[in-house]
Order: C-alpha cells, then sequence, then structure tokens
C-alpha cells in the first residue's frame, strides 16, 4: 500500500523511466512516496489493476507524447475504481499544457511544471501533515500554494485554476539521489542517466530550448555514478544530457574514465553536437575500442536558411568533417527532421544525400513535431502549417510540403530502414552510392515499390531482396551496372546466413568439390557436418569484396563462413 505513487508508463519493458525513481527517491519518505512501471503495450484493464493494488491516496503520472493517450485513458477510469483519490501528472507533455490539460480532463486534479523533484518532495511533505485527517479539498487548497504547481478545484463553469508559481531549477545536481539503487535485469533493460541539465541552444522545435540554465553534476559524483553500472554489467546506459559536450574539460574526462574502468559490457549512448567536437575529443576517440560508446548527432538539415529559421547553427561543414573525424568503432547515429522551414523535397534530397555521403550507422528520418511552448508552434501558427491536435502532434503539411509528399517520405523512410539501416544490404546499397544520387535512387526505388503494393502489408525480409533486384531491371542502371548490382545483391543475401532454398531470383552457383576444398584450407571444424552447415560457397562475376575492382570474364569464388565475429558479420573469404 502506497500513499503517493510515481506511475510510469513506459514504451517498451526494457525501458527504465529516470524521472519516477529520481522523484521518489529525493523525497526520502520510502514506504510513503513509490514508483511503479508499466508499458504503453500492456492493456489497459491490467494497468489499472497494478495500480488499485497499491492502495494510493494520490497518483502521480510521468507523461510524454508517446504514452499521454494511453494515460489519460487510465486517469478517465481511475475515479471508478479509487474514488477520492487525487489525480496527477507530470513531465513535459502535462507541464507544459497543463492549463489545457486540467480543463479538458475531469478527472484530473493536479499538474507538475518543469523539474519535478522538490515540488513532488514539498507535496509529500503537505500530505504528510494531513495524513491522519487526510481531506482532498483541504490538501488540494494547499498544494495550490506551491511553486511548480498547477491545482483545479471545482468543475464546469465554477472550475478554478490555481497557479503555485514558477519554480526555480535545482541549483546543485549534487542533491540528486543515485536513481537506481537496485540495477534489475542489467542485461536486458537500458539504463537512463543524466549528467547535465539544461541546454544553450534554441532550436525552435525542442522542449530543451525552454530551459537555458546548464547546470552540471560533479564529476567525482559521475565517476561514482557510472561505476555502479559497470559493475553491475549494465547492457546500455544512455546519456540523456540534451548536449553531452559543452565543456570538453569535463566531457572528454568522462569518456576516459569509461575507457579506463570499462568491463567489456556495457555500451554508453551520449547525444552530442558534432560542430563542437574538439581537436583533444577526436584525438580521444581514436583510441577508444569498438563496443564501448554509440552517438547519437541531429543533422536535422542542410539547408542553410532553415538552419537560420530554426535557431540553429549553418556551420553544416565543421560537422561533416568531425563526423568524418569520428573512427568506427563508435557506433553513430544521424537524424534528419522533415517538414522545416523552406525545406521541400528538392532542399531534404539534398540534406539526404549529404548525410549518407558521410556513411552513418544509422540515419533517422524523422517528421517535425509542434511541440506546444516551443518557438516553433507560433511560428507554424503564423505561416500556414498543419499538424496533427494531439499527440505526437506531427506535421501533416507545410506551405513546401503537401500532405502527399510526407507520406513519400514515409515511404522512403521504411525502404531507408530496410536498405541502409539493417546493413544487411550494405555491399549493395554501397556500390548504388558510387554510381547514383542515393535520394534519387529511393524516390524512384519507392515509386516502384507504390506500383508493386509493397507498403500495404508486413513483408518478410526476402521480400525486400526479391523488389529490389527486379528494380534493378527497370531502366534506371545500364545493363553493365545491373548486372553488376545483381550480383552484389546475391552476396549481400547469401551473407546474411544459412539458406535451405535459394528463391528464383538468387542463382546458386554452387560447386561442391570446391565448398569442401575451400573448408579443408580455410576452416577448422570438428566435424564435416557442421562445417556444411555453418558455411556456403558461390560463385561470381565479381569481386564482391572488391567491386570496384571488376575484371570482365573472372570468376571470384567466395566462402561463407556463418559462427559469426565479434561484430556479429559472416566471415567471407575469396578463395
Amino acid at each position: 500500500m502506497a500513499d503517493i505513487l510515481l506511475a510510469a508508463v513506459n514504451a517498451r519493458y526494457n525501458h527504465t523511466n529516470i524521472a519516477v525513481r529520481s522523484l521518489a527517491l529525493y523525497s526520502r519518505m520510502p514506504g510513503l512516496v513509490i514508483f511503479d512501471e508499466w508499458t504503453i503495450n500492456q492493456p489497459e484493464l491490467e494497468i489499472l489493476r497494478g495500480i488499485a493494488e497499491h492502495h494510493p491516496k494520490i497518483i502521480l503520472f510521468s507523461t510524454y507524447i508517446w504514452n499521454i493517450d494511453i494515460v489519460l485513458k487510465i486517469v478517465r477510469e481511475l475515479p471508478k475504481i479509487i474514488p477520492g483519490c487525487i489525480i496527477g501528472a507530470g513531465g513535459p507533455e502535462a507541464g507544459y499544457r497543463a492549463r489545457h490539460i486540467l480543463s479538458r480532463e475531469p478527472e484530473m486534479d493536479i499538474i507538475i511544471e518543469g523539474e519535478g523533484e522538490q515540488t513532488t518532495a514539498e507535496l509529500a511533505e503537505l500530505y504528510q501533515t494531513q495524513c491522519d485527517s487526510f481531506n482532498t479539498e483541504v490538501w488540494l487548497e494547499a498544494a495550490s500554494c506551491i511553486p511548480g504547481v498547477y491545482v483545479k478545484t471545482g468543475s464546469g463553469k465554477n472550475m478554478h485554476i490555481t497557479y503555485g508559481g514558477l519554480r526555480n531549477p535545482l541549483p546543485d545536481l549534487n542533491v540528486l539521489p543515485f536513481p537506481y539503487p537496485e540495477i534489475t535485469d542489467p542485461e536486458n533493460r537500458i539504463y537512463y542517466y543524466e549528467s547535465s541539465r539544461g541546454c544553450p541552444f534554441s532550436c525552435a522545435y525542442c522542449m530543451s530550448s525552454l530551459d537555458k540554465h546548464v547546470r552540471f553534476m560533479p564529476l567525482e559524483r559521475v565517476f561514482r555514478d557510472l561505476q555502479r553500472f559497470l559493475d553491475a554489467g549494465t547492457a546500455l546506459v544512455k546519456f540523456v544530457d540534451r548536449t553531452y559536450n559543452l565543456e570538453p574539460e569535463r566531457y572528454i574526462k568522462i569518456w576516459k574514465y569509461i575507457c579506463a574502468h570499462h568491463n567489456g559490457v556495457t555500451m554508453f549512448h551520449f547525444e552530442i553536437e558534432a560542430e563542437y567536437l574538439c581537436a583533444e575529443a577526436l584525438d580521444f576517440l581514436r583510441t577508444v575500442p569498438a563496443g564501448i560508446m554509440q552517438f547519437e548527432i541531429g543533422i536535422q538539415t542542410t539547408n542553410t536558411e532553415t538552419l537560420k529559421e530554426v535557431h540553429r547553427s549553418p556551420n553544416v561543414r565543421t560537422s561533416a568533417e568531425n563526423i568524418r573525424l569520428i573512427p568506427k568503432t563508435i557506433h553513430t547515429h544521424l537524424d534528419l527532421i522533415a517538414g522545416l522551414p523552406y525545406e521541400g523535397l528538392d532542399s531534404f534530397g539534398h540534406s539526404f544525400d549529404w548525410t549518407l555521403a558521410l556513411t552513418p550507422d544509422a540515419l533517422q528520418l524523422g517528421f517535425l513535431k509542434v511541440l506546444a511552448g516551443t518557438p516553433m508552434e507560433s511560428y507554424c501558427l503564423k505561416n500556414g502549417w498543419k499538424w496533427m491536435s494531439d499527440p505526437p502532434y506531427e506535421v501533416l503539411s507545410t506551405p513546401y510540403l503537401s500532405y502527399d509528399d510526407i507520406q513519400f517520405l514515409k515511404d522512403i523512410e521504411l525502404l531507408l530502414d530496410v536498405y541502409w539501416n539493417s546493413h544487411n544490404f550494405d555491399t549493395t546499397i554501397y556500390a548504388i552510392q558510387k554510381l547514383k544520387s542515393l535520394w534519387e535512387f529511393f524516390c524512384k526505388l519507392t515509386g516502384y515499390c507504390r506500383k508493386q503494393n509493397a507498403f500495404t502489408l508486413q513483408r518478410k525480409p526476402a521480400y525486400w531482396y526479391e523488389i529490389i533486384n527486379n528494380f534493378f531491371s527497370e531502366n534506371f542502371f545500364n545493363d553493365t551496372d545491373s548486372r553488376i548490382l545483381h550480383e552484389l545483391l546475391r552476396f549481400d543475401f547469401i551473407s546474411t546466413g544459412k539458406k535451405g532454398n535459394f528463391p528464383v531470383w538468387c542463382e546458386h552457383n554452387y560447386n561442391k568439390e570446391a565448398h569442401r576444398e575451400a573448408l579443408e584450407k580455410h576452416t577448422d571444424f570438428a566435424s564435416t557436418r557442421t562445417a556444411y552447415s555453418s558455411s556456403e560457397y558461390d560463385e561470381f562475376i565479381i569481386n564482391p569484396l572488391a567491386p570496384q575492382e571488376h575484371c570482365s570474364g573472372s570468376t571470384y569464388k567466395i566462402l561463407f563462413v556463418y559462427l559469426h565475429d565479434s561484430d556479429g558479420k559472416t566471415t567471407t573469404i575469396l578463395m
């Protein structure tokens, strides 16, 4: 049984909610203030039952654009099963739309704005002083005087919303407790960590631009916290710092600590601004082994007029130079946003080609979300943008992109995930990149896939090999290039694993005797049976390992060994 329940509804089971943990621990009232977690994939009745089992007097939800719908559905049912319970919320989705949500949702009583630790602690202290004779109306009236709180009283024409005033951010992050006193299921769960709060930049579409007061956790404290993740063998730790690489003297020391104490297991994820990577940082990154760090870098667009309008640095050349200097031992994920000012399909296509030329491990094609309270919201209202009225507030059309244009980009997004981000087609796609603009290629392929109704159903991976193979004969490439790409596609297909049967499009140039000789020469399997079941042999008219060295009339023999190496890739040996 809990008096105050902090409820998180996460996107997946393996996600952890840092907010409810931080608020609960900061209140220093174990037993009185607790947290619990569910996911958006659970049935609503299951979540309701889980909440009811705590018998809370006060429930506060952590809200975001991806969970607010299910949270509000749950909120509407709670008074039926826990009569008299005070229901509230915090987080970016509720905090920035407090009056709107309180006015629209009769069951919602209270909303916390901004950083919630001190506010939640004061609400809990207020409850503690009244808990022996708890009265909801008396408590809500007193709570309305607490900074950072919106409280609703009455209903209908008599409804009144009281704001307790602005809550100043915590000046010292060291007062925050480590949010994970118990690290459970470290091999499978994602743990989030913040070493700073606030952002000095002013990106017009971003909530983080509203908090410019940057504060840092002391380095010694960060080192202690990270060691706890390392000691527990946590698989993935994601820094939620809005821009990690702000102070070189600080962020490089954190990287050095991680590398010096690494356990061979934990991956650390950082969101960085490539433009601000200093020479010392780039030099250090060259020494970082694989499997320790990964980067997410927002490119968003390369259109300088667009960048100026959304208050981002136009210095894309420095960003590109620095991204190229990040070693391949560090997984790099780049982002683009469709739907920004002055960006039509042609402009977006330039950004698309420019970004893929940097050969990121992944490119996320995102779509502008017009968030309440951001400068982008007022800009879009004035200039003719259309977007969803409810979460995720995604753009539907702009003066530069029609609704049909955006749906076209949605299809390109799917194909990008299939052919670039999956890494199942690397040899083929990198060859195409040398022949054509990838933007032009993906546009043409999207048109072809639409004619084949490729986007109407969920497709198995094998389907995408066949459809791109058929596309190669659609006159987008000349006959020679089409033949080479077909060979490279066969190579990629065979590289993904042992095939029970080869599809019609993928001829299998097999020679059992040559396969046996290759196994004897290049492998040491314990048995012949294991050797054949864990390998494949094929012959190609080009060298897939070096397609640029194509020699007409030659035959290239490849042994595929499926006992994957440390990078999870098939070993391929040219005979």
